[in-house]
């Protein structure tokens, strides 16, 4: 039978970033140090595969840190923690590694900060979410004002329009931000931003490349898991971009490949928890199908590195 042939655009940069490695590397070296079980507040990592893979290696994902016996080391997630944590940890005189994202320790270096100079803070994010969580956690309840639409703003009540602050999550969509910023200047003159956006690289690189691959593809799919925000926001990206099926995958198992019928070029990214294994095995899937021919559409090349926390490179 001949295979149909099909043009599969391959986003660069996709997947893991440098803040993901880290977060992987360090629960991998904490393994190896201390040996199973180290325990890990919250999935380390947006990825049930990655996650699995870690699990078997003698990880323990748990919640709360109640749920950890006080001899076992604890690793905070790459998505960042309430101050109360790592303070709790202290004092239960627990072993603990913070694998927060550095980029994301920014956000909450800069919102003490503002607070420190009297300055009430606005978060851009979404309720709920593990960063959210950390980054307004790390003032006291009630001190951080989440908005998470232009609408939002609208509404927002503040202490004093004069002394406001703004911060945002690092994965979010840059044009909807954007958008949200604007409103919020529009409405506070005097908000004071960051020096540089929030948003990190790694999420405004993925977002690029999608923006400069949509136009050219009948279908998109995102590698990445459904509690990930920046694959999520690649879904959007691609559909705005004018690729109407854009869809999230975790998995070449969940490629509806009905809905793909007739299709005769194809975008392909992933999230930045999502590891190359799993882009390889979608790519792998649509070659035992069709006829492929890859185009890469690179926009950026990334070069970015983070130290692992020195007590993981000293001996035990």
């Amino acid at each position: 039978m001949t295979q149909h042939p099909l043009t599969l655009y391959l986003a660069a940069p996709r997947g893991f970033c440098a803040g993901v490695d880290r977060a992987i590397k360090i629960v991998e070296m904490a393994l190896e140090k201390w040996g199973a079980p180290v325990y890990v507040r919250h999935e380390i990592v947006h990825n049930k595969f990655v996650v699995d893979g870690l699990r078997d290696k003698g990880a323990v994902f748990v919640e709360e840190l109640d749920e950890c016996p006080p001899d076992r080391p604890v690793i905070f997630s790459a998505h960042g923690v309430p101050r109360a944590v790592p303070a709790e940890a202290a004092r239960r005189e627990m072993v603990y590694v913070d694998a927060t994202c550095p980029l994301v320790s920014k956000v909450h270096i800069e919102a003490a900060r503002h607070a420190e100079n009297g300055l009430q803070m606005i978060m851009i994010g979404h309720a709920g979410h593990p960063e959210t969580i950390g980054t307004m956690g790390q003032l006291p309840v009630g001190d951080v004002l989440l908005v998470e639409t232009v609408a939002d703003v609208a509404t927002v009540e503040v202490r004093d329009p004069d002394r406001l602050a703004f911060v945002t999550q690092t994965t979010l969509s840059v044009d909807d931000t954007a958008g949200i910023v604007a409103a919020l200047n529009a409405r506070f003159p005097a908000i004071v931003g960051p020096h540089k956006e929030d948003i990190c690289y790694a999420t405004t690189n993925r977002q690029e490349a999608v923006k400069a691959m949509a136009p050219d593809c009948d279908a998109m799919l995102v590698v990445g898991a459904p509690n990930s925000s920046n694959s999520q926001r690649l879904v959007e990206v691609g559909r705005r971009a004018g690729c109407a099926y854009s869809q999230l995958v975790m998995r070449a198992a969940d490629i509806d490949w009905r809905a793909l019928e007739g299709i005769r070029s194809i975008g392909i990214t992933a999230g930045a928890s999502a590891p190359e294994v799993l882009i390889n095995e979608v790519i792998d899937a649509f070659r035992a199908r069709y006829d492929v021919s890859v185009q890469l559409v690179e926009t950026a090349q990334e070069n970015v590195e983070f130290k692992v926390p020195r007590v993981l490179r000293e001996p035990a």
